[in-house]
């Protein structure tokens, strides 16, 4: 009986908490491609990357993060790039969506434990309908990808070669939908700064890979127009991304409107284009049609906003998501308003949610707080909004760059490699990874008393 005993509480102290098998899941993803892009066939020089370099590519691609300290379109071979994308496309399904995709293929059975991280990895309330909505999300993928990489196939088209629009269609939608913000052009997008076509489509191709295949599941299996019908959280999600979206367009807009490096020398009408394109996609993807090192500091500390608040739950984007920052926006107003329950859409939220979204947006802060404090050590004499500015982008997974990333020292690319991970698991998700867990739960309850606070 006590060797029993012995057997089963070493059994216990092995094993994993659901945050670290995602932890090792997208580290050996990243490891994975780490190696294949140090093979010689990766790089047109035909000399591999070093080590530090990529392992950085690797993650950012892994992490949909897009942050590069190489140029993408002249650096890589098709090899390599076609790495990228295969890293892209996997990271912005999640480790064990990717991993139940593989079950499927082979005919395998999945089992509890798999449901139970899948429900973990997709942050979704229950295990059940968890394999019938990652088929959705693997078919809603093929489906707007396919769609978006022919829309942009057809327009570059007029300007290139119908092999070099087909990969540019294909590469492009399949960096924007998972929005990773890689390029084949080391300007990005600025060649077609005002072009409805190319701002359109890949706007809308990050809009819907940020708004979450929950919300876009949720449209879809509407029988009725009847906005009652949608989940809270859809509601909120499209309610806030298009709140945030309209205001974050007039706010570039008026900010960069007489900076020449930007928006100055631009028409009328793309000068909105600029400020459209820029205004929405820092809260997820990281392509820019304007030089982001140019832009006012008001319009930077505007954009690390938007970055730490991130695209939605259950989405490819990053940050602290969206709904988070929605509810901790319902939560002052209910303590401002002196109200009991945080209410919103005739519904009620439990305040354990509360607690969790307060969570999420304090690890957050603490995780930016120690890099960022770190990179001021190891980037010497490097402008301070710059760092911060880096650093609240790999959070967010998001891409932008002041053109600082090629900057930045080996020990400081490893910072930020680490920031990128942190973003795409999760700043609480984390914090779950790192801290040591028991399985002893007291049964001791002290005496309540207050502290000052405030």
């Amino acid at each position: 009986m006590l060797h029993t005993s012995k057997k089963h509480r070493r059994f216990n102290i092995i094993k994993l908490h659901p945050a670290h098998i995602l932890l090792f899941g997208f580290s050996g993803l990243i490891f994975i491609g780490t190696c294949l892009l140090m093979i010689p066939a990766a790089t047109k020089d035909r000399h591999h990357l070093s080590l530090i370099d990529a392992l950085f590519e690797a993650t950012s691609a892994v992490c949909v993060t897009g942050l590069a300290v190489v140029d993408t379109g002249t650096t890589f071979t098709l090899f390599g790039q076609i790495v990228l994308l295969i890293l892209i496309q996997l990271g912005g399904w999640g480790f064990m969506t990717s991993s139940i995709l593989m079950f499927i293929i082979l005919g395998k059975k999945i089992g509890l434990k798999q449901r139970l991280l899948l429900q973990e990895s997709l942050n979704t309330f229950t295990v059940q309908g968890v394999i019938k909505l990652v088929q959705r999300i693997i078919i809603i993928t093929l489906i707007v990808e396919t769609i978006g990489a022919v829309a942009l196939a057809i327009r570059w088209s007029q300007e290139m070669s119908w092999g070099k629009s087909v990969y540019y269609g294909i590469f492009h939608s399949i960096s924007a939908f998972n929005n990773a913000g890689f390029g084949l052009e080391p300007d990005s997008l600025s060649k077609w700064v005002g072009d409805p076509t190319i701002n359109l489509t890949i706007t809308l191709l990050f809009m819907l890979g940020g708004i979450g295949f929950f919300v876009i599941t949720d449209i879809y299996g509407q029988k009725n127009s009847k906005i009652k019908r949608l989940s809270l959280h859809t509601k909120i999600t499209l309610l806030f991304t298009l709140l945030i979206n309209v205001v974050s367009t007039f706010i570039i807009f008026g900010l960069e409107f007489n900076n020449s490096a930007t928006l100055g020398t631009l028409d009328m009408v793309d000068k909105w284009w600029a400020a459209y394109f820029q205004g929405v996609v820092p809260r997820t993807a990281g392509f820019n049609t304007v030089d982001i090192s140019q832009l006012t500091l008001s319009s930077q500390v505007y954009m690390m906003g938007l970055m730490f608040i991130g695209a939605a739950s259950g989405s490819t984007g990053g940050g602290i998501k969206v709904t988070t920052f929605a509810l901790l926006l319902f939560a002052l107003w209910s303590v401002i308003t002196n109200k009991e329950d945080i209410s919103v859409f005739e519904r009620r939220i439990p305040k354990s949610q509360v607690f969790r979204a307060l969570s999420i947006a304090v690890s957050g802060v603490i995780f930016i707080f120690i890099i960022f404090f770190l990179l001021t050590i190891t980037e010497k004499g490097a402008d301070m909004s710059k760092i911060l500015f880096e650093t609240v982008s790999a959070f967010g997974t998001v891409g932008l760059s002041a053109g600082f990333t090629g900057e930045l020292s080996p020990i400081g690319r490893i910072l930020v490699t680490i920031m990128m991970l942190v973003g795409r698991i999760g700043p609480l998700t984390m914090a779950f990874a790192i801290a040591i867990h028991s399985n002893d739960k007291s049964k001791i309850r002290y005496a309540e008393e207050k502290i000052l606070i405030g």
